[in-house]
């Protein structure tokens, strides 16, 4: 793990920092404050909201089950300024091959570390988890765009891609299940993990973030790097890298809605018309907050958010290690006990601003840990 200075403005996308933020807000806090929220004013439309803050059981789609493949999206958003400015420079592809190599193994450490090895002497592991799909995404997808020199040649390794995932999930028997069930129990995802994967499957029968899972993470981190190269083309006006972002993102999301009632959207396999729905929402709240931030440069209201985008895998960790509710409850619990149910509201509050602070006081000292 790196300690870095924050790189020079022109150097970056505040837009990219800021829906980093913006996403792993959610998982800190945000969303556990709107359940509170809903749960202490009972309104309407915040009940709505917080519904869409918990997963589907299986087939369908709320705003949690974005956020996950954003964070892929946004990783392959930076493959461009990351690697191939290197490549440009003349650095070798096997200085990056093994760059993104040693990223890879760092974030399936440390997502082992999050499932709990240290603190379960290593019994029954669980050796999947989101950071090492990160992590494995991620490398596949920065070997897939450093070999490949053209968009042509990206472009049919997605279509191979969601092929190859197609072909599998819909038209591969599944020994005692049959072909294209896509169940807990029949899919190939859920095959695949139990034949092939080791250690615990967090849900018995497969794993979310399993093999064929991987894959389709993959997929939609190539999503992302194409994103990135529209944005790096300094050939194109800002403008029209708004517009291709958007002229990509509506037709993915048609595809997918138009698939879904033979194909459904299904989070917990990664369809392929849930990873088309979710690249498709992506490009389109990328082009939303580029053109705000870096077009319109609307930029007061990005601080928050961009103080935990800068470090988003330090306080991934740190929510799962500090136990910022206790902290919360140890300052605030005099003013949260007399509230009823506001005070849970107060407490999740300060939970949010203690994490948020540890990660203030690392942006003033210039303190960036990158992976």
């Amino acid at each position: 793990m790196e300690t870095k200075n924050e790189p020079k403005a022109k150097e970056r996308l505040y837009s990219l920092d800021t829906l980093r933020g913006f996403d792993m807000f959610w998982i800190i806090g945000g969303g556990s404050l709107l359940g509170a929220l809903a749960k202490a004013t009972e309104w309407g439309w915040v009940e709505v909201l917080a519904k869409q803050m918990h997963h589907v059981p299986w087939e369908g789609f709320r705003f949690e089950d974005l956020i996950f493949p954003l964070f892929m999206f946004m990783s392959g958003v930076a493959i461009p300024f990351a690697l191939v400015s290197r490549l440009e420079k003349g650095i070798k592809k096997s200085v990056l091959h093994k760059k993104v190599f040693k990223r890879m193994v760092l974030l399936v450490l440390f997502g082992l570390i999050y499932n709990g090895v240290l603190k379960n002497g290593f019994s029954d592991p669980r050796y999947l988890s989101v950071l090492s799909q990160i992590g494995i995404g991620y490398f596949f997808a920065s070997v897939i765009v450093i070999n490949s020199s053209t968009l042509k040649a990206r472009i049919f390794w997605l279509i191979g891609i969601m092929t190859g995932i197609t072909i599998l999930q819909l038209f591969t028997p599944v020994p005692g299940f049959g072909v294209g069930v896509l169940t807990p129990e029949g899919s190939i995802n859920a095959w695949m993990d139990q034949k092939f994967l080791p250690g615990r499957l967090i849900y018995g029968t497969y794993d979310p973030e399993g093999i064929l899972s991987i894959v389709s993470a993959t997929m939609i981190t190539l999503f992302g790097s194409i994103a990135g190269f529209i944005l790096r083309n300094k050939t194109y006006t800002q403008n029209k890298k708004t517009g291709l972002l958007l002229s990509i993102g509506i037709p993915l999301v048609l595809m997918a809605l138009l698939l879904s009632p033979v194909y459904p959207i299904i989070k917990n396999i990664w369809t392929v018309p849930f990873n088309m729905l979710t690249s498709g929402i992506s490009f389109l709240l990328m082009a939303l907050f580029y053109y705000i931030i870096d077009v319109r440069k609307w930029r007061n209201w990005t601080l928050f958010f961009r103080v935990i985008g800068l470090n988003s895998i330090t306080i991934y960790m740190g929510h799962r290690i500090l136990d910022s509710w206790d902290t919360a409850e140890f300052f605030l619990g005099f003013l949260a006990k007399p509230m009823g149910d506001f005070g849970e509201v107060i407490i999740i509050l300060g939970s949010i601003a203690f994490e948020w602070f540890i990660l203030y006081y690392l942006y003033k000292n210039k303190i960036f840990l990158r992976v």
